[in-house]
């Protein structure tokens, strides 16, 4: 569900109610309790307390009972307006500073309070008419959070819950966070052997393990050969940038925030990258361009570094270091359209690839009202805009459209999948920018000889080379496909006997270029077998004296509980045939 659809749902409301509902049960807990804010979020709701007495998570089943009684009462939910200086005065004679904070930040001489019962809560809303609209909570979790995200203010209490219109929602909601723990990819990270975050080297900067950097480079062999039959040419830039290319290029003053310190040697001012495209941009002006050249697309798996806090650091999905498997195409106008098709192709067929198939496209729009936050002549939005849509009529794929959600420089082609915790996450993405090449004065000579400004487009097939891996994990719960397995045969012997045919075996599926490991342990048949299936390979190959006999290998699958023979001389194709 798009943001702006969500918050105008009565499931938003909903959460947003029973958020009311934990402050209320609080109260009663704790008088001296202090209110921070309790807003609705992508799978539930939270609030953030200050207590003046021990809270313990035992107490979360006697809040959740005490939000049922209060639902089953039906209570209304009723707004009023109080003048600012009242109720600041009220906030405080109560005790209540985070209140106070909060409403001496809002400048209408009137606030907005929603009430329960005897409880009112400085709140926008919306919220549900009545407390019985609510159908099932569940409180699910109690963390420390600091107030407004600032590690130098208090450390609070969150308590983390859930509601929904019914109880079979619920249900389907919990079996999902049960399923999301087994699939979690940092779970399934550790497990496998695929990454791991070392403290010694920093939090948020994970650190690839053989099996992990060999998924990590069948990717982009992949997504390189697409993109050299599709005509690019692959570049290799530097992680460092002069801080001038980012205050040209406007990344300086809309991701300041998320950038690093600047580095200052001698006299120059240097900067960790945030993106790749000014550095393409460069590449484009360091040469004399014709119409001839257009199209001219340059790729690069480039890395990137955003100041992430730590407490938004979060696995593969949210990281200070990570590479895009970027593009930036530099056209003329009349190119747009058929650029932008290509790509959409090219990213149904990765897809494809990669048996995806829950995601959706969104087109995502400047806001109306809000266009101090993005740069560019309203005539040039407007034309990107309309590339955009007739692309994605050409090739034939549903979309949606949703305000405010484009990049500061143009309109984007978002392709939205949910992760396993039922969040949304953008994977690719296609981008075009008439505001870049205007700000950096880019040409080319056009059929008449005179300077034309080219078009750029932006490109991201799989987006963030950590993010990607990291939700495509949990999606396949480890079981990646035979092409992209890290190991995609593991050799078991019965004994020491048969180990200097299972190393022949190994050798010829080496050679055929399938990854392949052998277990020559002494430990039981059951436990090797059991140890492959976490492993989660694709293809286990018993060998014994009777196979060795036969030059005969015997197949276990994972994708079937039939087991079956298998000569030696045709054992590489015979697994190649079963994969697929």
């Amino acid at each position: 569900m798009a943001k702006s659809a969500y918050q105008d749902s009565q499931l938003y409301k909903i959460r947003h109610s029973a958020a009311h509902l934990l402050a209320m049960a609080a109260l009663e807990y704790d008088p001296k309790v202090k209110l921070t804010i309790g807003p609705p979020i992508e799978d539930g709701f939270y609030y953030d307390f200050e207590f003046s007495k021990p809270f313990s998570d035992e107490q979360l089943e006697k809040f959740e009972n005490r939000i049922n009684q209060l639902i089953e009462q039906d209570l209304p939910v009723k707004k009023k307006l109080v003048n600012r200086k009242e109720a600041i005065k009220t906030a405080q004679s109560a005790g209540q500073e985070y209140k106070v904070e909060l409403m001496r930040e809002i400048e209408d001489d009137k606030l907005s309070f929603y009430g329960i019962g005897d409880f009112w809560d400085l709140c926008r809303g919306p919220h549900v008419k009545s407390t019985g609209e609510i159908k099932a909570v569940k409180l699910l979790s109690v963390a420390g959070a600091y107030w407004r995200g600032n590690e130098a203010n208090k450390m609070l209490t969150r308590i983390y819950g859930t509601a929904f219109g019914s109880k079979k929602e619920l249900a389907n909601h919990l079996k999902q966070l049960e399923l999301a723990k087994t699939r979690d990819h940092r779970k399934l990270g550790k497990e496998l052997g695929i990454f791991t975050i070392i403290p010694e080297i920093g939090s948020g900067l994970p650190v690839w393990l053989p099996k992990g950097a060999t998924i990590y480079r069948l990717l982009i062999d992949y997504i390189r050969s697409l993109e050299i039959a599709g005509g690019y040419q692959h570049v290799i830039t530097n992680e460092l940038g002069k801080i001038e290319l980012y205050k040209t290029s406007g990344h300086l003053d809309h991701y300041r925030d998320s950038m690093y310190p600047p580095i200052h040697l001698e006299d120059e001012t240097f900067i960790l990258r945030p993106m790749n495209c000014p550095h393409h941009i460069q590449i484009y002006r360091n040469a004399i361009r014709s119409y001839r050249d257009l199209p001219y697309r340059l790729a690069e798996f480039g890395e990137v570094f955003r100041l992430e806090k730590s407490g938004e650091l979060f696995g593969l999905q949210r990281v200070r270091a990570f590479n895009i498997n970027d593009a930036h195409i530099f056209t003329s106008e009349d190119q747009i359209v058929d650029e932008v098709s290509d790509i959409l192709k090219m990213i149904k067929s990765v897809y494809r690839k990669l048996n995806l198939k829950d995601y959706w496209f969104q087109l995502s729009l400047r806001g109306q009202g809000k266009k101090d936050k993005y740069g560019g002549a309203d005539e040039s939005w407007r034309r990107s805009e309309q590339y955009l849509k007739i692309a994605l009529k050409q090739v034939g794929v549903d979309f949606e459209e949703v305000e405010d959600e484009a990049a500061f420089y143009g309109p984007k082609i978002d392709v939205q999948m949910e992760n396993i915790h039922g969040k949304e996450e953008t994977i690719s993405t296609i981008q075009v920018d008439f505001y870049l090449p205007e700000r950096f004065g880019l040409e080319f000579i056009d059929k008449t000889g005179q300077p034309t400004r080219p078009v750029m487009i932006h490109r991201a097939i799989l987006g963030s080379m950590e993010r990607f891996i990291g939700i495509y994990l949990e999606k396949t719960g480890g079981e990646l496909p035979f092409w992209l397995s890290p190991v995609q045969a593991k050799i078991i012997s019965l004994s020491e006997k048969s180990a200097a045919y299972a190393k022949k075996v190994a050798a010829e599926l080496s050679n055929s270029g399938i990854r392949v490991e052998l277990d020559l342990s002494d430990s039981m048949l059951g436990k090797k077998i059991r140890q492959g299936e976490l492993e989660k390979i694709p293809f286990l190959l018993v060998i014994g004296q009777k196979e060795e006999q036969s030059s005969t290998v015997t197949i276990r699958s994972r994708t079937s509980a039939k087991q079956e023979t298998a000569k030696l001389d045709s054992l590489a194709e015979t697994l190649e045939k079963i994969a697929k």
